[in-house]
C-alpha cells in the first residue's frame, strides 16, 4: 500500500457514479462528534500574548489556562444524490465564559463533473498550504504553528467556490483555485462580491514502496477593507487598529513520509515544512480614536515552521517542531504602528515544541506538549495536556 494513494484516491470521488464514502448510507448522514479538552500552564499571563510585528485576529492566542474544554466538533455528511455530496461541521466551544456554537464548514461537492475536476462551494477551509485544510483535531501538535497564528488567525476559512483539477499523469499533480468572499480574516470588512482569491499547485510521488513526497506552491490575495484586531488603549482612549489595502501571501510547503513496506500502521515518519511571506500596502487607522489616528503602511512579513513526527509503536508517537517569524513594517507614524503591534521591537519570534502522545485506538488520543516560546522578548515555558476523542463515523484524513 503506497502512502500517496490516500490523497490520490480522494480525488477520484469526482468520477460519475462513485460515492464519496462507500460505507455511508445515501439517505442517512454519517454523524461524528469530536471531543477535545486540555490542561494548560504558562509562565507568562496568557491574556498578554502578542506577536511583535504582527496584527493578530481576536481569535488568535493561547488556549485558556488550567482545565478547559477545547473546541469540540459535530459533523454530519452524506451523498445528497448521485450529483452532490454535503458536509457540515459545527464548532462548539467557550468564549469569554459563554458557550458558543458556530458553523466551521458547510459545503457541497459536485460529484458528476468527471475528467479529474472537482467543484466545492459553501464555507470551507482553504486548500492554501498543507496544514490549513486539516481540522485542528488532526494536527500533530496541540496548537497552530506561529506563522498560521500570525497570518491566518490559526486557519484560513471563507465562503466561496473551489475548483481543483487532478492531472491524468503518473506523478500526482493537482491544480486549483478558490474565489472567496474576503469577509473572513486575514481579509475582512464589508466586502461586496468576491474579495479574495487563491491559486495553488501540488506535486507528489512515491519513491519506491516506503517513501513519498508532496510539494505545494500557493498564492492568496485580497483587497482588505478594515481588517480589525481587538481594542487597545491609545492615549487613554480605547481604539481598534484596522488595516485597509492590498494583501498578498505566497507560500511553499514540503512533506516527506516514510513507512516500512508502505504500511504506516505500526511505524512511520513524517517531515513537513512550510514557508510564508506576506506583502501589504495600505494604511493603518485606529478606529474610535479622537482625533482619528492614521498612518501609511508597508509590511513585509515572513515565517516558517518545520516539524518531524515519528510513530515508533502502534500506540505511541513523538514529534519536534520549530517556528520562526520575521517582519519589516514601515509607515509615516511609528506611534500608530506600535499601537497596532506592528513594531517588531527588534525581536524575532521563535518557538520550539516537543510532543508525546498515546493512541489507545484510532478513536482516542492523549497528548503531552512542551513549548519553549520566545514569541516575545520575555520567554514563556508552556505545558499542554490534551485529550481528543472521536465518536461515530469518521472518514480517513488526507495525505
Amino acid at each position: 500500500m503506497r502512502i500517496l494513494n490516500i490523497s490520490a484516491a480522494a480525488a477520484l470521488f469526482a468520477l460519475p457514479g462513485l460515492p464519496l464514502q462507500a460505507s455511508q448510507n445515501s439517505f442517512n448522514p454519517a454523524i461524528s462528534l469530536i471531543l477535545d479538552g486540555h490542561y494548560a500552564s504558562y509562565d507568562n499571563p496568557a491574556g498578554n500574548y502578542t506577536l511583535p510585528g504582527f496584527m493578530l485576529s481576536e481569535e488568535a492566542g493561547l488556549a485558556d489556562e488550567g482545565f478547559a474544554i477545547g473546541e469540540s466538533e459535530l459533523i454530519a455528511s452524506a451523498n445528497i444524490d448521485s450529483q452532490f455530496y454535503g458536509k457540515i461541521t459545527l464548532a462548539i466551544g467557550d468564549s469569554a465564559g459563554q458557550s458558543e456554537i458556530g458553523i466551521e464548514e458547510a459545503f457541497v461537492d459536485a460529484l458528476g463533473i468527471g475528467h479529474g475536476v472537482t467543484l466545492r462551494f459553501g464555507r470551507f477551509f482553504s486548500a492554501f498550504g498543507y496544514l490549513n485544510e486539516q481540522h485542528a483535531h488532526a494536527w500533530d501538535f496541540a496548537d497552530a504553528p506561529l506563522v498560521y497564528r500570525a497570518m491566518f488567525g490559526d486557519q484560513l476559512k471563507d465562503d466561496g467556490i473551489q475548483l481543483v483539477y487532478l492531472a491524468p499523469s503518473e506523478m500526482y499533480v493537482s491544480i486549483g483555485a478558490e474565489l472567496l468572499s474576503g469577509k473572513q480574516y486575514p481579509a475582512g470588512g464589508d466586502q461586496q462580491g468576491a474579495g479574495a482569491w487563491t491559486a495553488f499547485i501540488n506535486f507528489g510521488d512515491d519513491i519506491g514502496v516506503a517513501h513519498s513526497w508532496l510539494l505545494g506552491l500557493n498564492h492568496w490575495q485580497a483587497d482588505v477593507k478594515q481588517r480589525t484586531t481587538g481594542e487597545i488603549d491609545f492615549g487613554g482612549n480605547f481604539a481598534t487598529p484596522a488595516f485597509s489595502g492590498s494583501s498578498k501571501i505566497n507560500a511553499i510547503d514540503i512533506v516527506y513520509k516514510w513507512a516500512p513496506n508502505g504500511n504506516p500502521k505500526i511505524k512511520n515518519f513524517k517531515f513537513q515544512f512550510e514557508y510564508f511571506e506576506r506583502r501589504e500596502d495600505g494604511e493603518i487607522s485606529l478606529l474610535d480614536s479622537a482625533p482619528l489616528a492614521m498612518t501609511s503602511y508597508t509590511g513585509d512579513q515572513s515565517g516558517w515552521y518545520a516539524a518531524a513526527i515519528y510513530q515508533f509503536d502502534s500506540q505511541w508517537r513523538t514529534g519536534l517542531r520549530f517556528d520562526q517569524l520575521d517582519s519589516d513594517n514601515r509607515g509615516s507614524d511609528n506611534s500608530v504602528l506600535a499601537s497596532a503591534n506592528l513594531d517588531n521591537q527588534d525581536h524575532m519570534p521563535k518557538r520550539q515544541s516537543l510532543m508525546l502522545e498515546w493512541l489507545p485506538s484510532e478513536f482516542s488520543r492523549l497528548r503531552l506538549q512542551l513549548n519553549h516560546d520566545a514569541s516575545t522578548p520575555q520567554t514563556d515555558n508552556q505545558v499542554l495536556v490534551q485529550y481528543t476523542m472521536s465518536l461515530g463515523s469518521h472518514g480517513a484524513h488526507a495525505y
